[in-house]
């Protein structure tokens, strides 16, 4: 191990983090374990008393200030679990505590902040605007800024669940697997772990959509990723640390990315085993354990148990109806369709028997005076994906699957029917923008122009951001102006127009856009 590893190790086994913090269970997962085929063990830091693993380097950096320093007080940003973490902190060493908060951070972790006494100051739309602004307090007040994972001592105080992990197992684990926003956790469990067991794989497991880490590994320096998701928000970081990712960079065996579903299936997999409710950064670990047991051959997975860290249960109870809609795809145990299907009756009865054991979950269609229905399916599986989907062609339905088309999975599901019934000319455009009081209000007040909206879709499931499609009526001679209105709102926008599921389900019949295609010619 190089010097920042050893460092780390020092200071974790010396670590005062159980004056506050727990040893939390590691326990086992027989029905997940069945399903990877190695026995999993999941490490259970949604027990702590903040519910996440972010009080333990927390306190642990803290507690060790120089006394001058502490009694001034400290500073954090935060997304919410850091921040619960160091007001707790600062509660139980007596000191204050002011919070740079996203307004974009969910309400459950807002108010679990501020019933621990911290100052909250709500600002900036994620994680890196509310940082640079507790830096700039920082430096103003003069109190300690403590970094979420870029601080030795942060990390050196969640090697202490690396400690837990190499005495609670009676064997060395194969495999441990760890979700990475900043990498303070990876590089302080990576450290404290490899000392014991060096032949230990540790594998990170970060978003699709917020994959910083990688990103910084495959440049070799920590880069800037722009806008991430924030589905997980506890992850959702655009740059990581240079500490965290040099110490990443040395003892990281592999990271690994997953998808929204996939995250969403390994929230209702963590509840069916041990009944806890994990955020969706609490359970990356356990999708990213799936995933690997699904991606790799069998001569190429580690021998001996593995284990995955349930690292957070800070969830707003409104986003688990975003979780529940969305597990069974990431499950791969449903598959969303767009299938033609004759227009007449008894033709939706034929479909359903060709189904056979696999069940119908959604239908959704609307008359288009045509002689086939295009109709929006979700099947229950009972077999593979691709096995239902050859039969199914095999029987004459000409199919597409949208069960990886975002748009389809936010939108068209609850679109379908909606076609335009003019011969003008729609664009449809998929926008996203952080949700805050009064987001909707501004974004429509931007809109308003000289283009008709022809088609509006909002939807809100308590997350971070809001999801709008819109539709506009654009004449062909327009587009540059279009264009530039759109580039001058300011909002990230998606071109969806000639996405299949919108053509499929939302523009005008063919025949008429062949009309409107030729009275423009």
């Amino acid at each position: 191990m190089g010097d920042m590893a050893q460092e780390c190790l020092r200071n974790a086994l010396t670590s005062p983090v159980y004056d506050l913090a727990r040893r939390t269970p590691l326990e086992a997962a027989p029905a997940l374990s069945g399903r990877i085929g190695h026995k999993l063990w999941l490490k259970r830091e949604d027990l702590q008393p903040t519910y996440s693993f972010k009080l333990r380097g927390a306190y642990n950096c803290i507690s060790q200030l120089d006394p001058e320093v502490r009694k001034s007080g400290v500073v954090a940003a935060s997304a919410g679990n850091h921040a619960q973490g160091v007001a707790l902190s600062a509660r139980e060493l007596g000191i204050t505590a002011t919070i740079f908060m996203p307004r974009t951070t969910p309400e459950i972790k807002v108010s679990a902040v501020a019933d621990l006494g911290a100052r909250i100051q709500l600002t900036g739309d994620d994680y890196d605007e509310a940082c640079a602004q507790a830096l700039e307090f920082s430096r103003v007040s003069g109190r300690f800024f403590v970094h979420p994972f870029n601080d030795p001592q942060v990390i050196a105080g969640q090697g202490t669940l690396g400690i837990e992990i190499t005495q609670q197992l009676t064997n060395q684990p194969g495999v441990i697997f760890l979700p990475v926003g900043g990498g303070g956790l990876a590089a302080g469990v990576a450290a404290t772990v490899k000392a014991v067991h060096p032949a230990v794989r540790v594998v990170g497991v970060e978003p699709e959509d917020a994959a910083s880490m990688k990103a910084a590994l495959a440049a070799g320096q920590p880069v800037d990723i722009g806008a991430t998701g924030m589905f997980a928000d506890g992850v959702a970081v655009r740059k990581v640390g240079k500490t965290s990712f040099e110490m990443c960079q040395a003892l990281l065996d592999e990271v690994i990315t997953v998808s929204v579903d996939q995250v969403c299936a390994a929230v209702k997999s963590i509840f069916e085993e041990v009944r806890a409710v994990a955020e969706p950064a609490g359970a990356l670990s356990v999708a990213g354990a799936i995933q690997y047991a699904a991606l790799k051959q069998e001569d190429e997975l580690p021998r001996g148990d593995w284990v995955a860290v349930v690292s957070g249960a800070n969830v707003n109870f409104d986003r688990l109806g975003h979780v529940v809609e969305r597990c069974a795809l990431g499950d791969g145990k449903e598959v969303l369709l767009a299938v033609n299907i004759p227009e007449r009756p008894g033709s939706f009865l034929e479909f359903c028997s060709a189904l056979g054991e696999s069940s119908v979950t959604e239908f959704n269609y609307r008359y288009a005076g045509s002689g086939d229905a295009h109709v929006f399916v979700g099947v229950r599986l009972q077999e593979s994906s691709r096995h239902l989907q050859d039969r199914l062609t095999g029987l004459g339905y000409p199919l597409t699957d949208l069960s990886t088309n975002e748009v389809s999975k936010l939108h068209i599901r609850h679109l379908v029917g909606g076609r335009l019934p003019s011969s003008k000319r729609e664009r449809l455009f998929r926008f996203e923008f952080p949700e805050r009081p009064g987001a909707l209000l501004e974004f429509l007040s931007v809109l308003a122009g000289r283009w008709s909206i022809s088609l509006f879709h909002y939807r809100n499931h308590a997350a971070a951001n809001a999801r709008i499609l819109a539709g506009f009526l654009v004449p062909p001679g327009d587009d540059v102006a279009f264009g530039r209105f759109l580039e001058e709102t300011g909002y990230r926008f998606t071109d969806e127009t000639d996405n299949a599921a919108c053509r499929a389900f939302l523009s005008a019949p063919e025949a008429l856009v062949q009309q409107v295609k030729s009275a423009a010619v």
